[in-house]
């Protein structure tokens, strides 16, 4: 019974959420900062875990047509988050940085070889939260691609007391995204984590 629950959980559940996440954007009044341009070329795409709600809306309204792939981790709550992204034609890799990383990373590599997007959260799936994980940044520098940053700022909202801080809009609030291109080209590691986590933790909800 348990199971039947939870594998009818998994068929629901990411339903119910993608109706209550356009319900939030289409009441939401919305403006968009570019902070830099963000045309058609190829990026890797990161948010923070928390900004799931409405980052991969945004994504999706800027690139309408982008192919695009996302790292999702294998937990149950990855697969309603996998199911959910499907829904806006953002396509799931099954995978995080403890378990089944170096699988779902040759992915990655072979989505962003395949000219897809692909979309992570440097602190997932599991925290500490607004950390900053190798994988993005790895996958940026090894491709030559740039980073592109997806943060929002909301004027009301709900913030819920999971380790990522959860937040989510209330109806009819108005709602700033953030949106650069970062290029993370001739800088260690180390360097390339502090810049692009500096410029992560400017527009978002501390």
């Amino acid at each position: 019974m348990k199971h039947f629950l939870r594998q009818l959980g998994q068929i629901v559940i990411p339903s119910i959420i993608y109706v209550l996440m356009r319900i939030l954007w289409y009441s939401a009044s919305k403006k968009f900062h570019f902070i830099t341009p963000i045309g058609e070329e190829q990026h890797v795409c990161v948010t923070w875990h928390s900004e799931l709600l409405m980052s991969p809306q945004a994504y999706r309204q800027i690139h309408k047509t982008q192919k695009s792939a996302a790292i999702i981790s294998q937990h149950f709550d990855g697969q309603l988050i996998a199911s959910t992204l499907n829904m806006l034609g953002i396509r799931p890799l099954r995978g995080s940085s403890k378990k089944g990383a170096k699988k779902v990373l040759l992915e990655a590599f072979r989505a962003v070889k395949n000219g897809e997007e692909v979309l992570i959260t440097p602190d997932g799936p599991r925290g500490p939260r607004h950390s900053m994980s190798d994988g993005a940044i790895g996958l940026a520098v090894k491709s030559a691609l740039p980073i592109f940053v997806m943060n929002y700022k909301a004027s009301s909202y709900w913030q819920l007391k999971s380790w990522d801080k959860f937040v989510i809009p209330k109806p009819f609030s108005r709602i700033d995204f953030y949106i650069q291109s970062v290029s993370l080209e001739g800088m260690t590691l180390d360097e390339a984590k502090e810049h692009l986590l500096a410029k992560m933790l400017a527009h978002t909800i501390l």
